[in-house]
């Protein structure tokens, strides 16, 4: 739990760096939170990787007839019932931890301006 809201993360036994922030934090993957007018997911593959981005953009309209609301890594759900459980799983199927933290790595490392974090 972090800020009131369940999470996934790469733990310090992975990736003993930790959070650029906050070294003492371990590296954050995925969150979920319910906040007062959405649910949201957060996926922190969505806001490095542009082609993971574009992905989702993408398969989202074959999944809901809402439209998408989302942010830097923050896709947000009025109700229970508009979230894609399907597209989200697959989603989480799309980058893996390693991958995850070569990414954080590549960009956070080399200074990369056109990264969000």
């Amino acid at each position: 739990m972090s800020y009131g809201m369940p999470r996934y993360v790469v733990p310090h036994s992975k990736y003993p760096n930790g959070y650029h922030y906050d070294a003492r934090r371990p590296l954050p993957f995925i969150n979920l939170a319910s906040q007062k007018n959405f649910v949201a997911v957060y996926h922190m593959g969505i806001y490095a990787n542009p082609e993971l981005y574009d992905w989702f953009v993408t398969e989202y309209p074959k999944y809901c007839k809402r439209k998408l609301d989302i942010g830097k890594s923050c896709i947000r759900f009025k109700s229970m019932n508009d979230i894609p459980y399907t597209l989200i799983s697959e989603l989480s199927t799309k980058m893996t931890v390693d991958d995850w933290v070569t990414l954080y790595e590549n960009n956070v490392k080399t200074g990369n301006k056109n990264y969000w974090i």
